[in-house]
This record gives structure tokens, sequence and C-alpha cells, in this order.
């Protein structure tokens, strides 16, 4: 997904450098494609968020009453959040940044009227 996110947002730069398009269909695409874009990262974002509790938990009970098991459980799960929280915030930034490319590409359909 972050590869086609990315791939994604240049594509569309290179679009926005252009001038003779019919933005009204590149709007209607772009935002067919920010939807989906939404759609992953709130996945991802519940995804993070369970993960994070989860090492709290994990945290809290090695704090509590430490065994071998639950120290492995909590560092099981914070190898695996890291990775959770990055692909998060590429997603979380890179829509943002779609956000900006949407409001430049009605300023481009709008200049052509």
């Amino acid at each position: 997904m972050e590869k086609r996110i990315l791939n994604y947002r240049k594509y569309i730069d290179e679009l926005l450098a252009r001038d003779n398009l019919d933005w009204e269909a590149v709007i209607k695409e772009h935002l067919i494609q920010v939807s989906f874009f939404q759609h992953e990262r709130l996945i991802h974002l519940i995804v993070t968020v369970t993960f994070a509790l989860l090492e709290i938990i994990a945290i809290a009970l090695a704090t509590v009453s430490f065994s071998i098991g639950i120290g492995l459980l909590a560092i099981a799960l914070l190898v695996l959040l890291i990775p959770y929280i990055r692909h998060y915030y590429i997603l979380e930034n890179e829509v943002q940044k779609m956000y900006g490319q949407y409001d430049r590409m009605v300023a481009k359909r709008d200049q052509g009227h």
C-alpha cells in the first residue's frame, strides 16, 4: 500500500504540472482514490491503536507480575507496533497531501472556466 499511495500522489503531482486536462474527470477519479486511501488509513488506525493498547496492557502486566512469557509478549507487540505506527504515519501524511492536491485541482478547474 505504501508504494501505491506514493506512486499515486507523484502521478497526480505530474498531472498538476499540466494545464490542458479535463479537470472535472481528474477530480472525480482523485476523490475515489482518496476515499480508498482514507478507508485504508482508518483500518490501520484501528489496528495501530489496538496494538498500542495491547502493548500498554502487556507492560502493565510485566510490571505487576513479571514472567518471561509476558516479557516476550511485550517485546513482540512492540516489534509489531513500530512498523504499524510508521505505516499509519505514511498513510496519514500522504492523504493530507492529497487534500492539498484536490484544492489545486479545483483551482485549475476554476481557472479554465
